[in-house]
């Protein structure tokens, strides 16, 4: 009979730690599908529209090779003008700039990007404008893919495919590549879905994305002004420029087929710094957009940005039950949970691993790191009223944007 007893207790502790698991994981897995299943019915807008449009830049202390490079990638695409919104410190991309005739100078020495882009949308007058990181480089058929959805007048803004470029332009660092993965996993799933489902995608990204030009301008004062929780807002421009157009009713539309190519953080700290100013900047809008009830009216977009926001911490159970396993030896569950783990990210990152196969044996890090992500958005939900910049000597102080002595 002990041994009985000893079985039926071992059961249960098994159940305790698998059957809460096991419905989060159910619902995990039942979001994944309702994003993976859309997307797979994406495909671009395809056809001869054609208009005007500029290509708005805001620059500050851009790496000067990078900044060519950008430079030359847009002129290629041949835009109706290119204005540079550079920062009166920033005297070498002043002079990089002035070397193409067809960029046009835009000193500024207002602190912050946005105000930057605020000069340079009220400079424009072509039919579009086009938004782009002074260290974004174009494909050579870009804007002309860009300009295809506008010829759907309910369609106000267009984002584009991001890539990582890596920073010293030969080989990426390991912190790069698993930013290209967490790219790849967006632009697979959430992107394509919430484009083909209503059409409402949550945020163009600021690497590029293209508006309607007098949309913008109308939006100056919301986009400039933006406070949360009494404090002015500094930077989540593509977020907030995003939601003011879906809430004066026009949708947004992610053109795949045009492909950017960016650079991100080289380092662990770098890369950890940006993402909690992302997820800071991502719990700010999605829920104000859910506490406000613009959000409600796209009913798919709504459904994903609560997912966003609950996500990251019912992942935390996973890690919990593996280290109550380990603690009471209960090694079938730790295996399971191992072994599971792998298998499940496996099969959702296939499409990075399709384009870069060599980044499999990455697996087991970015699962470490996806659940360390987690404590990360629950840090940044906490400090949610700090505003800092990583690559801007720009804070919020005393209420204020100033410039500091330092960047974050």
């Amino acid at each position: 009979m002990i041994w009985i007893w000893h079985a039926l207790q071992e059961l249960a502790m098994v159940a305790a730690l698998m059957i809460p698991i096991g419905i989060i994981g159910a619902i995990r897995w039942s979001m994944w599908l309702a994003k993976r299943i859309p997307a797979l019915w994406y495909r671009p807008i395809i056809n001869d529209f054609d208009c005007t449009a500029t290509v708005v830049t805001p620059v500050y202390n851009e790496d000067p090779v990078l900044f060519r490079k950008a430079l030359e990638s847009w002129i290629a695409n041949r835009p109706d003008r290119i204005i540079a919104v550079i920062d009166v410190t920033d005297t070498t991309c002043m002079r990089i700039a002035a070397d193409y005739p067809q960029v046009e100078v835009l000193p500024i020495d207002i602190p912050g990007k946005r105000p930057a882009l605020a000069a340079g949308v009220d400079r424009a007058d072509t039919e579009i404008v086009v938004l782009v990181d002074s260290d974004v480089i174009w494909e050579p058929d870009v804007l002309r893919k860009l300009k295809m959805p506008f010829a759907d007048p309910t369609i106000g803004g267009v984002g584009t495919r991001q890539h990582m470029y890596p920073s010293n332009g030969v080989r990426p660092t390991f912190w790069e590549r698993m930013a290209d993965i967490y790219l790849d996993m967006r632009y697979s799933d959430e992107v394509p879905a919430t484009t083909v489902l209503g059409r409402a995608v949550s945020c163009l990204s600021g690497r590029t994305a293209a508006y309607r030009t007098r949309l913008l301008q109308s939006l100056r004062e919301p986009f400039l002004n933006e406070t949360f929780n009494g404090r002015p807002c500094m930077s989540g421009d593509d977020k907030r420029y995003t939601c003011l157009v879906l809430q004066r009713g026009y949708r947004t539309w992610n053109q795949l087929n045009a492909r950017v190519y960016s650079t991100f953080k080289p380092d662990f700290t770098g890369f950890r710094k940006q993402r909690i100013r992302w997820s800071r900047n991502s719990f700010r809008s999605d829920l104000r957009a859910l506490w406000q009830g613009w959000v409600w009216r796209y009913p798919y977009l709504a459904l994903v940005l609560i997912d966003k926001t609950v996500a990251p911490f019912t992942l935390l159970l996973g890690p919990i039950v593996l280290l109550t396993a380990l603690w009471v030896g209960a090694w079938q569950i730790v295996i399971a949970l191992l072994v599971w783990w792998h298998l499940s990210r496996a099969v959702k990152l296939w499409p990075h691993w399709r384009r870069r196969p060599a980044d499999l044996w990455l697996l087991p890090a970015f699962i470490g790191l996806s659940f360390y992500m987690s404590l990360l958005k629950a840090y940044a939900l906490v400090t949610i009223n700090e505003h800092k910049w990583l690559t801007r000597a720009v804070a919020v102080v005393d209420g204020k944007v100033q410039r500091v002595s330092e960047a974050a």
